[in-house]
């Protein structure tokens, strides 16, 4: 068969084109995963049920992680590397900014709420979850609402606008609060547990969490009015337009297609490692509104 250069040329030009990565040079993160094989992901070791360590000690399992390997899964389409290989990097709430900004991880997807002060160091997602901060305390505390928390010891975790939240309102009003903040959720839980604390500040949902991880989950509620709306996103490297386009669209083809909501069903309504707890934690009206309208904007531009 008799092939004519032009149409041959043709055909391969019109197959460049259909693929991003070929029609334009890589830049940014895409290229580093290209030239390396390899993609980074940070995540949390108890940010029960978004990012955490379950029966596995070496393996990240929870809502967030779920969405962050359907990225994985449209990076790999994306450059054409089926077997695209995933390391994990254990982040806290004090290291994931740094390790995302130096290129130690591509991609972080936990309990990291967007907001303008962060924007200015790293780049988020569209949105992937929104949570109220209240309070976590035994049902025999007293606590319920932030006014009881008056010349108490409270805890929150370090790092968080939790942590940020909760000091500028005793400053604000002269509460006289003990503030502790602990490295971790769990060692927050832990403070308020032994009882070095009577109430621990922190995002509702990741409270919901706590509390189904006690001893004795009865003996706990979550209360207060919430002190902010605040909406988690992935970070990713500033100024990285070209993968954070794949990023969005791989969270947003997830929320278009309803698999979002197995996803939620798995990790807030049924038993969920290590120890079969069950938040028991409803989809809010707030996340139900963001998966049908999903945004980068931050709690605090909205």
């Amino acid at each position: 068969m008799r092939i004519v250069p032009h149409l041959l040329g043709a055909a391969i030009a019109a197959a460049l084109l259909s693929s991003p990565t070929l029609a334009s040079e890589l830049t940014g993160t895409l290229k580093k995963i290209k030239d390396s094989g390899t993609i980074t992901l940070g995540h949390r070791d108890a940010s029960i049920p978004f990012s955490y360590l379950g029966n596995d000690p070496r393996q990240p399992v929870g809502y967030s992680h779920d969405l962050q390997l359907k990225v994985v899964e449209a990076i790999k389409q994306e450059l054409g590397l089926p077997e695209l290989k995933v390391r994990y990097n254990l982040v806290t709430s004090q290291t994931r900014i740094p390790l995302v900004q130096n290129g130690t991880v591509d991609l972080e997807c936990g309990s990291t709420t967007n907001n303008l002060e962060r924007q200015q160091q790293v780049d988020f997602s569209v949105g992937i979850f929104e949570v109220g901060t209240r309070l976590l305390t035994k049902k025999t505390s007293g606590v319920n609402d932030f006014a009881d928390l008056k010349g108490k010891n409270v805890v929150t975790t370090a790092g968080t606008t939790s942590e940020r939240l909760i000091k500028t309102m005793n400053a604000e009003k002269q509460m006289g609060m003990n503030i502790i903040s602990a490295k971790d959720h769990g060692e927050s839980f832990l403070m308020l547990e032994s009882g070095r604390a009577v109430a621990f500040m922190m995002d509702d949902a990741l409270l919901y969490g706590e509390m189904a991880k006690a001893k004795k989950p009865d003996e706990w509620v979550v209360v207060g009015e919430p002190q902010s709306f605040e909406i988690y996103g992935c970070m990713l490297r500033k100024g990285d337009q070209g993968f954070k386009q794949v990023v969005d669209n791989a969270i947003s083809a997830t929320f278009k297609s309803g698999e979002v909501n197995d996803i939620y069903n798995k990790w807030f309504l049924q038993p969920v490692p290590p120890k079969s707890l069950n938040l028991n934690f409803p989809m809010s009206v707030e996340l139900k509104k963001l998966i049908a309208n999903p945004t980068d904007k931050s709690a605090e531009q909205i």
